[in-house]
């Protein structure tokens, strides 16, 4: 593979459900989307070498528990050393939609009008509009760090979009 190139983090938008008023009957469930958008190289190969290129970015080192980014060797739930471009599995525009609101939309009732709104312009059409798409498939149990699992639903996608020159990180989760 050739030299990882460099990644600059331009944005991060986190949708918190619980900033949405849920219907009687629902709940928000403690659920979030943790969005961030890197720029890409203008020389980036293939996207493994992207992919290697976010895994060895500062902004991956977040276990998405409110600390925040930090220098530690840890991802998500996950030992960072667990984690390579090859855990990522390809997939289409409609699994990764689907991957996304199955767990949105079908756990806890319906989700209000607003919700759904800023998921479709902020989730759904980024993932439309990559021309790749990476679900992070699973890991063994001894991935889990030291204080790890501590969401109850982790789904991690991660988009590239090459007209754009974007990456986003897309994690969503349960507290």
């Amino acid at each position: 593979m050739k030299p990882v190139p460099d990644l600059i983090h331009l944005d991060r938008s986190f949708i918190n459900f619980r900033d949405f008023e849920f219907g009687e009957g629902t709940h928000h469930g403690y659920r979030w989307v943790d969005a961030k958008r890197f720029q890409l190289p203008s020389e980036t190969p293939d996207d493994r070498v992207v992919l290697a290129a976010l895994i060895s970015h500062p902004q991956f080192r977040d276990t998405y528990d409110g600390a925040g980014v930090q220098g530690w060797p840890r991802h998500g739930q996950w030992w960072l050393d667990r984690i390579t471009p090859d855990t990522y599995e390809a997939v289409d525009a409609t699994t990764a939609v689907d991957v996304i609101h199955s767990w949105a939309a079908g756990q806890y009732g319906n989700v209000p009008e607003p919700l759904i709104s800023r998921l479709q312009r902020e989730i759904y059409t980024p993932i439309r509009k990559a021309t790749g798409r990476y679900l992070l498939g699973p890991l063994p149990e001894n991935a889990f760090h030291d204080y790890g699992p501590i969401h109850i639903n982790y789904h991690e996608l991660v988009l590239i979009d090459r007209p754009a020159g974007t990456l986003d990180l897309l994690v969503a989760a349960d507290d």
